[in-house]
Protein backbone atom coordinates (compact mmCIF):
# COMPACT_ATOMS: atom_id res chain seq x y z
CA UNK A 1 0.00 0.00 0.00
CA UNK A 2 1.65 3.48 -1.35
CA UNK A 3 1.76 6.37 0.65
CA UNK A 4 -0.82 7.98 -1.52
CA UNK A 5 -3.52 5.95 -1.00
CA UNK A 6 -4.01 6.34 2.82
CA UNK A 7 -5.12 10.26 2.53
CA UNK A 8 -7.89 8.78 -0.23
CA UNK A 9 -8.95 6.09 2.02
CA UNK A 10 -9.41 8.16 5.12
CA UNK A 11 -11.70 10.29 3.02
CA UNK A 12 -13.69 7.85 2.31
CA UNK A 13 -14.38 7.01 5.54
CA UNK A 14 -15.11 10.56 6.09
CA UNK A 15 -17.54 10.59 3.33
CA UNK A 16 -19.03 7.03 4.26
CA UNK A 17 -19.74 8.43 8.22
CA UNK A 18 -20.93 11.73 7.07
CA UNK A 19 -23.70 10.39 4.90
CA UNK A 20 -25.44 8.90 7.50
CA UNK A 21 -27.06 10.44 10.59
CA UNK A 22 -29.49 9.16 13.01
CA UNK A 23 -32.53 10.84 14.39
CA UNK A 24 -33.83 10.76 18.03
CA UNK A 25 -37.16 10.05 18.51
CA UNK A 26 -39.56 13.43 19.30
CA UNK A 27 -36.81 14.95 17.28
CA UNK A 28 -36.75 17.19 13.65
CA UNK A 29 -33.53 17.59 12.50
CA UNK A 30 -33.27 20.42 9.42
CA UNK A 31 -31.02 20.09 6.44
CA UNK A 32 -29.55 23.23 4.45
CA UNK A 33 -27.77 22.38 1.35
CA UNK A 34 -25.16 25.29 0.40
CA UNK A 35 -27.03 27.50 3.10
CA UNK A 36 -30.41 27.21 1.84
CA UNK A 37 -33.22 24.97 3.59
CA UNK A 38 -33.24 21.62 2.45
CA UNK A 39 -35.94 19.30 4.44
CA UNK A 40 -36.44 17.90 7.25
CA UNK A 41 -35.73 14.81 8.53
CA UNK A 42 -37.39 12.98 11.40
CA UNK A 43 -36.56 9.48 13.65
CA UNK A 44 -34.58 7.17 12.24
CA UNK A 45 -31.24 6.63 10.19
CA UNK A 46 -30.95 9.50 7.27
CA UNK A 47 -28.71 9.96 4.48
CA UNK A 48 -27.10 13.35 3.74
CA UNK A 49 -24.87 14.36 0.89
CA UNK A 50 -21.48 14.86 2.59
CA UNK A 51 -19.93 18.13 2.44
CA UNK A 52 -23.04 19.66 0.59
CA UNK A 53 -25.82 18.89 2.92
CA UNK A 54 -25.60 19.60 7.05
CA UNK A 55 -27.97 19.75 9.54
CA UNK A 56 -28.30 23.28 10.55
CA UNK A 57 -30.53 22.73 13.66
CA UNK A 58 -32.46 20.46 15.67
CA UNK A 59 -35.38 21.02 17.44
CA UNK A 60 -37.66 19.20 20.28
CA UNK A 61 -41.03 17.98 19.75
CA UNK A 62 -41.94 17.17 22.88
CA UNK A 63 -43.78 19.35 25.58
CA UNK A 64 -41.47 21.50 27.10
CA UNK A 65 -42.05 23.86 30.29
CA UNK A 66 -41.06 27.09 30.84
CA UNK A 67 -41.03 29.08 34.19
CA UNK A 68 -41.35 32.86 34.23
CA UNK A 69 -41.27 35.09 37.26
CA UNK A 70 -43.03 38.38 37.00
CA UNK A 71 -43.39 41.16 39.53
CA UNK A 72 -46.19 43.68 39.95
CA UNK A 73 -48.66 45.67 41.45
CA UNK A 74 -52.63 44.78 42.45
CA UNK A 75 -55.00 47.25 42.46
CA UNK A 76 -55.11 47.42 45.94
CA UNK A 77 -51.29 48.84 45.54
CA UNK A 78 -49.43 45.54 46.73
CA UNK A 79 -46.57 44.41 45.13
CA UNK A 80 -46.35 40.46 44.33
CA UNK A 81 -44.32 37.90 42.57
CA UNK A 82 -46.29 35.66 40.46
CA UNK A 83 -44.46 32.52 38.85
CA UNK A 84 -46.25 31.21 35.95
CA UNK A 85 -45.75 28.04 33.97
CA UNK A 86 -45.93 27.66 30.12
CA UNK A 87 -45.91 24.16 28.84
CA UNK A 88 -45.73 24.68 25.17
CA UNK A 89 -44.09 22.23 21.94
CA UNK A 90 -43.38 22.79 18.63
CA UNK A 91 -46.08 21.75 16.16
CA UNK A 92 -44.78 19.18 13.88
CA UNK A 93 -46.09 20.12 10.48
CA UNK A 94 -44.42 23.49 11.57
CA UNK A 95 -40.95 22.85 12.26
CA UNK A 96 -40.07 25.39 9.36
CA UNK A 97 -41.50 28.34 11.11
CA UNK A 98 -40.75 27.30 14.11
CA UNK A 99 -36.84 27.25 12.89
CA UNK A 100 -36.84 29.85 10.91
CA UNK A 101 -39.09 32.41 12.25
CA UNK A 102 -38.13 32.92 15.54
CA UNK A 103 -34.31 32.68 16.84
CA UNK A 104 -35.34 32.99 20.64
CA UNK A 105 -38.90 31.33 21.58
CA UNK A 106 -38.03 31.65 25.65
CA UNK A 107 -37.72 35.16 25.10
CA UNK A 108 -40.97 35.53 23.11
CA UNK A 109 -42.79 33.72 25.20
CA UNK A 110 -41.33 35.69 28.18
CA UNK A 111 -42.45 38.75 26.86
CA UNK A 112 -45.99 37.99 26.23
CA UNK A 113 -46.85 36.25 29.71
CA UNK A 114 -45.07 39.81 31.79
CA UNK A 115 -47.53 41.71 29.07
CA UNK A 116 -50.72 40.16 30.01
CA UNK A 117 -49.87 39.74 33.57
CA UNK A 118 -49.37 42.91 33.94
CA UNK A 119 -52.34 44.19 31.96
CA UNK A 120 -54.49 41.83 34.16
CA UNK A 121 -53.26 41.71 38.15
CA UNK A 122 -53.28 45.53 38.53
CA UNK A 123 -57.33 45.20 38.19
CA UNK A 124 -57.86 42.47 41.05
CA UNK A 125 -56.88 43.27 44.04
CA UNK A 126 -54.88 40.96 46.22
CA UNK A 127 -57.04 38.37 47.40
CA UNK A 128 -58.80 37.87 44.20
CA UNK A 129 -55.02 37.31 43.00
CA UNK A 130 -55.60 33.95 44.91
CA UNK A 131 -58.90 33.56 43.86
CA UNK A 132 -58.67 34.33 40.15
CA UNK A 133 -55.25 33.07 39.69
CA UNK A 134 -56.84 30.51 37.05
CA UNK A 135 -58.38 33.45 35.02
CA UNK A 136 -54.86 34.57 34.76
CA UNK A 137 -53.58 31.68 33.38
CA UNK A 138 -56.48 31.60 30.68
CA UNK A 139 -55.44 34.93 29.48
CA UNK A 140 -51.78 34.33 29.33
CA UNK A 141 -52.68 30.80 27.42
CA UNK A 142 -55.40 32.84 24.62
CA UNK A 143 -52.80 35.61 23.99
CA UNK A 144 -50.02 32.95 23.77
CA UNK A 145 -51.81 30.77 21.23
CA UNK A 146 -53.21 33.71 19.18
CA UNK A 147 -49.32 34.94 19.07
CA UNK A 148 -46.96 31.86 18.75
CA UNK A 149 -49.31 29.75 16.67
CA UNK A 150 -48.05 31.82 13.68
CA UNK A 151 -44.30 30.87 14.66
CA UNK A 152 -45.07 26.98 15.01
CA UNK A 153 -45.43 26.66 19.06
CA UNK A 154 -48.72 25.16 20.54
CA UNK A 155 -49.23 26.12 23.96
CA UNK A 156 -50.77 23.18 26.03
CA UNK A 157 -51.18 24.71 29.07
CA UNK A 158 -50.28 28.29 31.43
CA UNK A 159 -50.64 27.75 35.35
CA UNK A 160 -49.99 30.19 37.71
CA UNK A 161 -47.85 28.08 40.44
CA UNK A 162 -46.61 30.51 43.17
CA UNK A 163 -48.26 33.74 44.47
CA UNK A 164 -45.81 35.53 46.68
CA UNK A 165 -46.82 38.77 48.27
CA UNK A 166 -44.57 41.56 50.07
CA UNK A 167 -43.10 40.15 53.13
CA UNK A 168 -44.83 42.93 55.48
CA UNK A 169 -47.63 42.13 53.50
CA UNK A 170 -47.62 38.92 54.05
CA UNK A 171 -46.28 39.02 57.68
CA UNK A 172 -49.78 41.09 58.17
CA UNK A 173 -51.80 38.53 56.79
CA UNK A 174 -50.70 35.97 58.82
CA UNK A 175 -51.56 38.35 61.90
CA UNK A 176 -54.64 38.99 60.40
CA UNK A 177 -55.58 35.10 60.02
CA UNK A 178 -54.08 34.63 63.44
CA UNK A 179 -56.69 36.94 64.38
CA UNK A 180 -59.55 35.88 63.09
CA UNK A 181 -58.73 32.17 64.52
CA UNK A 182 -58.43 33.61 67.65
CA UNK A 183 -61.46 35.32 67.88
CA UNK A 184 -63.33 32.23 66.51
CA UNK A 185 -62.22 29.86 69.39
CA UNK A 186 -63.34 32.41 71.80
CA UNK A 187 -66.35 31.87 70.05
CA UNK A 188 -66.21 28.12 70.40
CA UNK A 189 -65.12 28.72 74.16
CA UNK A 190 -67.33 31.11 74.97
CA UNK A 191 -70.73 28.96 73.43
CA UNK A 192 -69.05 25.77 75.33
CA UNK A 193 -68.53 27.99 79.01
CA UNK A 194 -72.30 28.68 78.37
CA UNK A 195 -73.62 25.47 77.49
CA UNK A 196 -71.32 23.97 80.47
CA UNK A 197 -73.51 26.53 82.83
CA UNK A 198 -76.74 26.18 81.56
CA UNK A 199 -76.29 22.27 81.72
CA UNK A 200 -75.13 22.69 85.25
CA UNK A 201 -78.84 25.36 86.30
CA UNK A 202 -80.17 22.68 84.92
CA UNK A 203 -78.71 19.67 86.71
CA UNK A 204 -79.11 21.80 89.97
CA UNK A 205 -83.14 22.44 89.69
CA UNK A 206 -83.63 18.94 88.60
CA UNK A 207 -81.54 17.88 92.12
CA UNK A 208 -83.43 20.47 94.10
CA UNK A 209 -87.01 18.98 92.62
CA UNK A 210 -86.38 15.56 93.48
CA UNK A 211 -84.39 16.43 96.74
CA UNK A 212 -87.93 18.58 97.63
CA UNK A 213 -89.93 15.80 96.20
CA UNK A 214 -88.27 13.20 98.73
CA UNK A 215 -88.57 15.73 101.77
CA UNK A 216 -92.53 15.92 100.57
CA UNK A 217 -92.36 12.31 100.43
CA UNK A 218 -90.59 11.82 103.71
CA UNK A 219 -93.15 14.45 105.70
CA UNK A 220 -96.14 12.69 103.87
CA UNK A 221 -94.66 9.09 105.69
CA UNK A 222 -94.12 11.10 108.68
CA UNK A 223 -97.95 12.30 108.96
CA UNK A 224 -99.39 8.67 108.33
CA UNK A 225 -96.92 7.17 110.75
CA UNK A 226 -97.98 9.80 113.73
CA UNK A 227 -101.47 9.30 112.42
CA UNK A 228 -101.31 5.56 112.91
CA UNK A 229 -99.41 5.94 116.57
CA UNK A 230 -102.34 8.16 117.61
CA UNK A 231 -105.11 5.79 116.16
CA UNK A 232 -103.66 3.45 118.43
CA UNK A 233 -103.03 5.27 121.47
CA UNK A 234 -106.91 6.15 121.37
CA UNK A 235 -107.86 2.62 121.25
CA UNK A 236 -106.00 2.09 124.98
CA UNK A 237 -108.32 5.30 126.29
CA UNK A 238 -105.32 7.94 125.42
CA UNK A 239 -106.68 11.14 124.06
CA UNK A 240 -105.02 12.76 120.70
CA UNK A 241 -103.63 15.60 122.88
CA UNK A 242 -101.73 13.36 125.23
CA UNK A 243 -101.01 10.87 122.37
CA UNK A 244 -99.18 13.74 120.26
CA UNK A 245 -97.45 15.01 123.69
CA UNK A 246 -96.55 11.26 124.48
CA UNK A 247 -95.04 10.87 120.81
CA UNK A 248 -93.13 14.20 120.90
CA UNK A 249 -91.15 13.21 123.84
CA UNK A 250 -90.85 9.21 123.06
CA UNK A 251 -89.19 10.68 119.79
CA UNK A 252 -86.93 12.94 121.76
CA UNK A 253 -85.99 10.05 123.32
CA UNK A 254 -85.40 8.13 120.72
CA UNK A 255 -82.99 11.03 118.96
CA UNK A 256 -80.83 11.26 122.41
CA UNK A 257 -79.96 7.95 122.01
CA UNK A 258 -79.00 7.85 118.23
CA UNK A 259 -76.55 11.33 119.31
CA UNK A 260 -75.32 9.10 122.20
CA UNK A 261 -74.46 6.15 119.45
CA UNK A 262 -72.26 8.32 117.42
CA UNK A 263 -68.67 8.57 118.86
CA UNK A 264 -68.04 11.57 116.43
CA UNK A 265 -70.45 13.77 116.69
CA UNK A 266 -70.54 17.49 118.07
CA UNK A 267 -74.22 17.88 118.21
CA UNK A 268 -75.66 19.24 121.04
CA UNK A 269 -79.43 18.76 121.60
CA UNK A 270 -81.09 21.24 123.69
CA UNK A 271 -82.43 20.87 126.32
CA UNK A 272 -80.79 17.14 127.93
CA UNK A 273 -81.30 17.44 131.45
CA UNK A 274 -83.07 14.04 132.41
CA UNK A 275 -86.02 15.65 133.66
CA UNK A 276 -86.37 17.51 130.30
CA UNK A 277 -88.76 14.75 128.71
CA UNK A 278 -90.83 15.34 131.77
CA UNK A 279 -91.09 19.24 131.69
CA UNK A 280 -91.52 18.86 127.87
CA UNK A 281 -94.54 16.28 128.37
CA UNK A 282 -95.92 18.61 131.16
CA UNK A 283 -95.97 21.55 129.28
CA UNK A 284 -96.96 20.34 126.26
CA UNK A 285 -100.37 18.83 128.05
CA UNK A 286 -100.49 21.98 129.49
CA UNK A 287 -100.57 23.51 126.72
CA UNK A 288 -102.86 21.71 124.89
CA UNK A 289 -105.76 21.96 128.26
CA UNK A 290 -104.93 25.85 127.70
CA UNK A 291 -105.72 26.07 124.20
CA UNK A 292 -109.15 23.88 124.65
CA UNK A 293 -110.11 26.05 127.28
CA UNK A 294 -109.48 29.24 125.39
CA UNK A 295 -111.11 27.90 122.34
CA UNK A 296 -114.56 27.28 124.50
CA UNK A 297 -114.46 30.41 126.52
CA UNK A 298 -114.17 32.16 122.97
CA UNK A 299 -116.99 29.52 121.38
CA UNK A 300 -119.12 31.00 124.92
CA UNK A 301 -118.69 34.66 124.56
CA UNK A 302 -119.82 34.43 120.17
CA UNK A 303 -122.66 32.60 121.07
CA UNK A 304 -123.86 35.28 123.48
CA UNK A 305 -123.63 38.15 121.05
CA UNK A 306 -125.72 36.10 118.70
CA UNK A 307 -128.45 35.83 121.19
Amino acid sequence: MSILSIPIIILCLFIVISLFFIVKQQTAVIIERFGKFQSIRHSGLQIKIPLVDRIAGRLSLKIQQLDVIIETKTLDDVFVRLKVSVQYMVIKDKVYDAFYKLDYPHEQITSYVFDVVRAEVPKMKLDDVFVKKDDIALAVKAELNDAMLDYGFDIIKTLVTDIDPDPQVKQAMNRINASEREKIAAQFEGDAARILIVEKAKAEAESKRLQGQGIADQRREIARGLEESVEVLNKVGINSQEASALIVVTQHYDTLQAIGGETNTNLILLPNSPQAGSNMLNDMVASFTASNQIGEAMKNTNKKKEE
